[in-house]
């Protein structure tokens, strides 16, 4: 299992790397989150729900997506309050102080969800959530030593040498654990390392004399990890990219936006300026702008106005821009948006942007299922997923973005501008994306072979896992699971 000193210190990108790594020597591998916070989640094959990064990790092992692999996610909605999805399905939604009463409730279905894992696999490598040092969050907990402590299993920590304080934070974590926490620390890892790493030797032997742990590995910075989907919110400014600037697209950045690596595949375009707009910010010019997925659809549309957003969205309509909503931003694109039973919490209705004649009730059975279909506009091949809730009626479905085998989905209005649909994932599809893009302006295609990245990506992080980690010494530390149940 690994634990980090802290919060993206990089745990999900090293599991990943690691899940790839040990597939290619031959091993089953599976990841697995026991508790995870994000509202940048992916569907399952079997309907459920769980992070995008284990099912990027999935990915790395070669294996579909299981709702065992994060049975416990926590969508947040306010600053005090996220859904709850228990083995992919929703259960609810909570604030922190009922969440903490009812989490140890839920370490039966972690354990069923690990064991599952672990009977078809010859290796399951464990994520830690946060960071076991927050031991004001010990009590009950899932996501750290308490799971290691339920299921014996040994723990390495992950530091992050980039922010600075490296040190500190694992001796500091060391000491604030318990002594039985404490004994099943098997060691640490060095990640996000700039320069040459042999100058971090003498800190090897500092770190050992307090904590009488070893090191398995200094880990360089790695470069394309930005180029791998991300886990967290607070990447998504780094999502950000520069190209040539032929074709602007603008993103103002949602409060609660969801399933934000819809954006991965345009910021990979060398003539692609794709610019993450934070609040108090205006919008700037643009040839797109793109409101993406929320988790509090009716909280953002209301940020969004305070921000001002909405006029500058009026503007650069007026001048011409184009604008895509995916999911949440299709429903703030409508003339009014209602959640009359308090789905997203609290209940309310607000008005929408008005810019597709549409409107939306968040009510009825959560829709999560993996679609393929066409963009109506080009005829071209699309796949990807729905996530959300919410029926949406009125005249703009008429004229659908897509067609999901005879299942229409989304709008675009008479002059083509403005569109929206439900499908998130959609830019991975290159030959859609050079066609959408060449909508906004004449192009030639990049020849970006966008899943080809990844899968390239992932390797290459594997290669680099190899030259910088213990490989044969992680090994060992996961065949002492059986010796520290005894």
């Amino acid at each position: 299992m690994l634990q980090g000193t802290g919060s993206n210190v990089g745990k999900s990108l090293l599991v990943t790397g690691l899940c790839r790594v040990f597939s290619r020597r031959g091993l089953l591998v599976r990841p697995f989150k026991p508790q995870n916070m994000s509202n940048n989640a992916a569907v399952t094959p079997d309907g459920g729900e769980i992070g995008r990064a284990q099912a990027l990790q999935a990915r790395a092992c070669g294996v579909p997506p299981s709702v065992h692999m994060n049975p416990v996610l926590l969508k947040p909605q306010t600053e005090v309050g996220a859904q709850l999805v228990v083995q992919g399905k929703v259960r609810g939604a909570f604030n922190a102080r009922d969440y903490g009463a009812l989490k140890p409730r839920l370490m039966p279905a972690v354990l069923e969800s690990y064991e599952k894992l672990g009977r078809e696999a010859d290796l399951v490598l464990v994520e830690g959530a946060g960071s076991p040092a927050e031991v004001n969050l010990r009590r009950g907990d899932i996501a750290n030593m308490g799971f290691a402590e339920a299921v014996h299993v040994p723990v390495l920590l992950v530091g992050d040498i980039d922010r600075g304080g490296v040190i500190a934070a694992l001796v500091g974590t060391h000491a604030l654990l318990e002594p039985d926490e404490r004994r099943r620390l098997r060691g640490y890892i060095i990640n996000k390392f700039r320069g040459d790493p042999g100058l971090f030797d003498d800190a090897h032997a500092v770190i050992a004399a307090r904590t009488g742990m070893r090191g398995y590995g200094v880990v360089p910075w790695f470069e394309r990890a930005r180029l791998l989907p991300a886990e967290d919110a607070l990447d998504l400014e780094a999502r950000s990219s520069r190209g040539t600037g032929a074709i602007r697209i603008v993103v103002p950045r949602l409060r609660c936006a969801a399933n934000f690596d819809d954006l991965d595949p345009l910021a990979a375009e060398p003539d692609v300026e794709l610019r993450i707009v934070a609040p108090g910010e205006a919008l700037p010019n643009a040839d797109l702008v793109i409101l993406t997925g929320s988790k509090a659809t009716i909280a953002d549309l209301e940020d969004f106005r305070a921000q001002g957003w909405d006029i500058d969205l009026a503007g650069h309509v007026r001048r011409g821009g184009a604008v895509l909503g995916i999911c949440g931003g299709l429903q703030m694109l409508g003339r009014r948006l209602a959640d009359p039973l308090g789905i997203e919490w609290p209940p309310g209705e607000v008005e929408g942007l008005g810019l597709l004649d549409l409107e939306t009730v968040l009510a009825g059975a959560k829709r999560l299922e993996a679609v393929r279909g066409c963009d109506v506009q080009s005829g071209l091949p699309v796949a990807g997923y729905e996530m959300h809730v919410g029926r949406t009626s009125g005249p703009a479905l008429a004229s659908p973005m897509l067609d999901l085998g005879g299942r229409l989905d989304g709008a675009v209005s008479k002059d083509g501008r403005i569109m929206g649909c439900y499908v998130h994932g959609l830019f991975a599809a290159d030959a859609f994306r050079h066609a959408f893009l060449a909508r906004l302006r004449p192009r030639r295609a990049s020849g970006l072979a966008f899943e080809q990245q990844i899968e390239q990506t992932l390797d290459a992080l594997a290669d680099h896992l190899e030259g910088s980690v213990d490989l044969d010494g992680l090994l060992a530390l996961a065949r002492l699971r059986d010796a520290d149940r005894a």
